[in-house]
């Protein structure tokens, strides 16, 4: 069975609105999917939800859509935060993209004082959130939000969210039993690849909305982290646990 491609478009989504796409869009349909005139696609955005839409005019100068009806409203994860010591290149990729698909509702890129990567292609990042969306069936698009340094983000860090970071000496062995302790909305927080400083653990655990959670025996690198402690916090905190 064809499965219906699905674009995340800017543009408002309605009933019978006619709208012209980009470039590379349009080379993706027709050039790669070798799409014509009259097939469907599935198209949406964080407003107005998810759409079927046909395609109306393929030629040299470009293609149209138009939208015919809405299949989905809107559907945003829990209130879960992804802040991540920025990694390189590939490996970036793809814990924004992990991150995505897991459910995180916003991304932010945190300096520490053992992060290696600070400069971060930004469009780069929002592109691998929107092509994530896109392939996993989300009707939403996290938001990619500017880096900050550490000491910052915990200066202006809004009170009634939770912030989650590893820390193999956590109190509580398990991490189960240390997330059923709080509430969403929450956070959480990556290192860099040689961990905090210990200045950056103390600060951390001198705040009320910090908790530390093990991630086991073993010493994870950093993307493994990422997909290992979003996952506990969605089995815990998010929506995995509700029933269809």
């Amino acid at each position: 069975m064809k499965t219906t491609p699905r674009l995340h478009l800017l543009a408002e989504l309605e009933h019978q609105r006619d709208i012209a796409l980009d470039r590379e869009q349009a080379h993706y349909l027709t050039g790669v999917l070798r799409l014509a005139a009259g097939d469907p696609v599935s198209v949406f955005n964080a407003r107005d939800g998810e759409w079927l839409a046909y395609l109306t005019e393929v030629t040299k100068k470009g293609v149209r859509i138009r939208c015919e009806r809405q299949v989905s409203s809107v559907t945003p994860p829990p209130d879960v935060d992804y802040c991540f010591a920025p990694l390189k290149h590939a490996r970036l990729d793809y814990v924004v993209q992990k991150a995505t698909e897991l459910g995180a509702r916003r991304l932010r890129p945190v300096i520490t004082q053992r992060t290696i990567a600070e400069r971060i292609n930004m469009v780069r990042m929002r592109a691998n959130v929107v092509e994530a969306a896109e392939q996993c069936n989300l009707v939403f698009v996290p938001e990619v939000l500017e880096p900050v340094k550490l000491p910052k983000l915990l200066l202006g860090w809004e009170q009634d969210r939770a912030l989650v970071y590893c820390d193999e000496t956590a109190a509580i062995a398990s991490p189960i039993d240390a997330l059923r302790e709080i509430k969403a909305p929450a956070a959480v927080l990556i290192g860099p690849e040689g961990g905090f400083t210990e200045d950056e653990k103390a600060l951390l655990t001198s705040l009320p909305f910090v908790t530390a959670i093990s991630l086991g025996p073993r010493i994870m690198r950093a993307d493994t982290a990422a997909v290992a402690a979003l996952t506990l916090v969605q089995a815990v905190l998010g929506d995995w646990h509700h029933t269809r």
